[in-house]
């Protein structure tokens, strides 16, 4: 689905938008065609029923704001090793094997079907991210011949690191993304 279609954007807003495009489409064809013909023509909103089903589902699924806050405060003030054994504890719910590197740029090696990852989370809690640990983590990509690279940061990118990342295309998880991974590992367990 395209980042920008109709579709996806119903599937980022509030699931009770579809359901309103949804009952104005029935309204419509009800008021607009003959009652023979208005059935048919009523149908044409079913697929933002189904959008608004999802869009409930994934929503009511997901943590709240608050409970995302709190778990990157948490995080904030953890240790290295607490957030380490949080991060290997959260991907290993979501299915992945972990291994941990010692090794500079990586920190973490995911493995999911067929497919591996290097994660650099040492320096979660940096105020500034320059380039310098995202060129050891696309190094450590290329030494482990790892499909993707992950970079995780509270704080958000400098220009110059967030564009070496998008020209890499190395993942960057911020707070807002990591809090989630954990806060559906808790929910798990």
């Amino acid at each position: 689905m395209a980042e920008n279609s109709l579709f996806a954007v119903l599937m980022r807003s509030r699931w009770w938008i579809s359901f309103a495009i949804c009952a104005a489409v029935v309204a419509a064809s009800l008021a607009i065609f003959p009652k023979d013909i208005s059935p048919f023509a009523a149908l044409g909103a079913f697929p933002f029923f189904v959008v608004g089903c999802i869009a409930f589902y994934r929503q009511m699924r997901a943590p709240n704001p608050a409970q995302l806050d709190e778990i990157q405060q948490v995080m904030a003030a953890q240790s290295w090793p607490d957030f380490s054994a949080q991060l290997q504890t959260s991907w290993q719910a979501e299915g992945y094997e972990v291994q941990r590197l010692n090794q500079p740029g990586a920190d973490l090696l995911l493995s999911r079907n067929g497919q591996t990852s290097v994660v650099s989370a040492r320096r979660w809690k940096a105020a500034t991210h320059g380039v310098e640990p995202l060129r050891e983590l696309q190094a450590a990509q290329a030494k482990h011949e790892a499909d993707l690279a992950i970079y995780v940061a509270l704080q958000p990118l400098g220009d110059k690191a967030a564009s070496c990342a998008k020209e890499h295309q190395t993942v960057v998880l911020d707070g807002k993304a990591i809090a989630t991974l954990i806060a559906k590992s808790l929910k798990k367990s």
